[in-house]
């Protein structure tokens, strides 16, 4: 498909993806909620350029794209450049098997990492055999931007709707062990989250 792309420059995810364990230079930000087995969406600018974005944050209607992701597809530079700028710019996107995305999972598993206190409602949506029922991690981490919580991972047993965590579950004391950078449109400054 083609549709008009916008450049987004600050992390969010409507299903809980942690920003610290994911490239959130490469994030869709797209009207339609996030899918159980289809996240991953290869994007070709007019210049040629191509890279994958996740989809990770139902948008209001527009079809946002990290700034990065956005300057390099429309611009070919990055986005701490700071020259790149505009409104929408027409793109072709296309749906891809996800493991095309598996270099934008940072979390050291190769997994996609989800805060675990408030993630359970769409990881119960996605039974195993989905690609995220197979293939997500839960940390005790409160917030999209990973400033609240505990960098641990939590376990899900069989026939439990709650995530089991080293410390309490939902715990809040400050984290600043996992920052997430946003680069503002349109200066290009890192600015943390």
């Amino acid at each position: 498909g083609t549709e008009s792309m916008t450049p987004h420059d600050a992390y969010s995810s409507s299903i809980g993806v942690l920003g610290c364990k994911v490239n959130v230079d490469r994030i869709a930000y797209w009207p339609m909620p996030p899918d159980c087995n289809s996240m991953c969406i290869k994007l070709t600018g007019n210049n040629g350029n191509t890279l994958n974005v996740l989809h990770v944050d139902e948008s209001g209607g527009a079809y946002d794209i990290s700034y990065d992701a956005w300057s390099q597809l429309n611009c070919g530079v990055p986005a701490t450049d700071g020259t790149c700028q505009g409104g929408g710019v027409s793109m072709q996107y296309e749906w891809v098997d996800n493991s095309e995305c598996s270099d934008l999972l940072t979390d050291g598993s190769g997994k996609l990492a989800f805060a675990a206190a408030n993630s359970m409602n769409f990881i119960s949506s996605c039974p195993s055999g989905t690609w995220v029922g197979d293939n997500y991690a839960l940390y005790n981490i409160a917030n999209p931007t990973c400033t609240y919580g505990y960098d641990e991972v939590c376990t899900l047993d069989a026939g439990a709707n709650q995530p089991t965590c080293p410390h309490q579950l939902g715990a809040q004391p400050a984290l600043t062990s996992a920052p997430v950078y946003n680069i503002e449109y349109p200066s290009g400054q890192k600015q943390l989250a």
